[in-house]
Formats: C-alpha cells, structure tokens, sequence
C-alpha cells in the first residue's frame, strides 16, 4: 500500500465512522482528520473540500453494492422462471452482505443520515449515479408483478429501501440470538425482508 493511499484510506475511514455516529453538519474536518492522523493539507489535496469527501466515501461503497445488485439482477433474469422474491433477493442481500464487512454497518448509518438530513446535494449526487439502479429494479419488478402504476413502484420500492437500511443499522428489537451464527442470522434476516418486501410488492 502506498503512503498516499494509506492517507487517503484512513481519511475515508476516519470520515466514516465519525459521520455515521455524529451526521454530517456535525462532524468537522477537524474532528476527522484527527482522528485519521492526518493534517488538514491532507484533506485538501486529496478530496478537496468536505462535500467531495462525502461523495468519494459513497462511490468506494455505492460502486461496488450497484455491481453485485445488477449481477445478482442479471443472474435471477436469466432463469426460466423468475419470481418477485428473486428480484427482491438480488436487491436486498448485496446490501445486507455488504452490512457484513468491516464498517458496513458504519456506511449503513451515513445512508440513512443523508435522508434524514435532508442533505439535498448528496440526494441528487446518489440520484445522478445511482438511480439508474432502481430503475432497472423496477422494471425487472414489472415483468412479474405488472400493473403497478409507476407512483406505486417507487413508492413501494423507496419502502423496501427504507425497510433494508433500518434492518442493516440494527436500530430494532430483534438481535442475533446466543448459539446462532452470524451467517444464520443473516440468512434469517434476508428470507424474513424478501417475504415482507415481496407481501407489500404483491397487495
């Protein structure tokens, strides 16, 4: 790893951490590059200002989830009979494996403080470049589920989102039981959000 990228990678994860327990316009670049070790120059010269900070710590995560959903998306289409709950599930566990790395669950957090906080920059930044997503959910959506008006389809599909990152930042009642392994946890958690997204798709 080269000295550069080690200090542009404890910047991004210094950001990460910090953002997703205190917010945005709580958190200054102050607070984050000390706790990178790193001086302000740093910062500067690698991202430019804070809003372009933000924006670089969702590319390296919203790349790579946009990748395994429209593979996953691609792989359920391919079969000779595609169901709702297949769709759901290339949309739903790329996200709840990605919660399963190291810092997902940070990253889950900032997601969710973008909409709360009604940062209208970084909305549109997640629209331009990830809209096209859920776009392409929706019309996979359509195809065994029609009839849906379009309000309805994002309606809906802002529910499943909004349902998925409340279940990722592990805000509710249900944790992982003694004896029950993380991956069988999640294995529950994914099978438990497709029924339930898939319910709400099919009334």
């Amino acid at each position: 790893m080269t000295q550069a990228f080690s200090t542009k990678h404890r910047i991004l994860g210094a950001a990460e951490e910090l953002f997703a327990k205190h917010g945005f316009g709580s958190t200054s670049l102050r607070q984050i590059t000390s706790h990178a070790d790193v001086n302000i120059a740093a910062v500067n010269y690698h991202f430019g200002s804070k809003e372009n900070l933000v924006e670089e710590l969702f590319r390296r995560r919203m790349d790579q989830m946009s990748t395994d959903r429209r593979n996953a998306l691609q792989k359920a289409l391919s079969g000779t009979d595609v169901t709702l709950e297949a769709v759901l599930r290339a949309y739903i566990e790329p996200a709840l494996q990605m919660g399963r790395k190291h810092n997902g669950g940070h990253f889950v957090r900032i997601l969710a403080r973008a909409y709360a906080e009604q940062n209208d920059r970084l909305r549109k930044f997640l629209s331009e470049n990830y809209g096209s997503v859920q776009r392409d959910f929706a019309k996979a959506i359509d195809q065994v589920r029609p009839g849906l008006s379009k309000e309805q389809m994002y309606l809906r599909l802002d529910f499943v989102a909004g349902a998925l990152t409340y279940t990722l930042s592990e805000f509710g009642m249900v944790k992982r039981a003694a004896g029950v392994s993380e991956a069988q946890h999640l294995d529950k958690l994914t099978d438990t959000l497709i029924s339930f997204c898939a319910a709400g798709f099919k009334s």
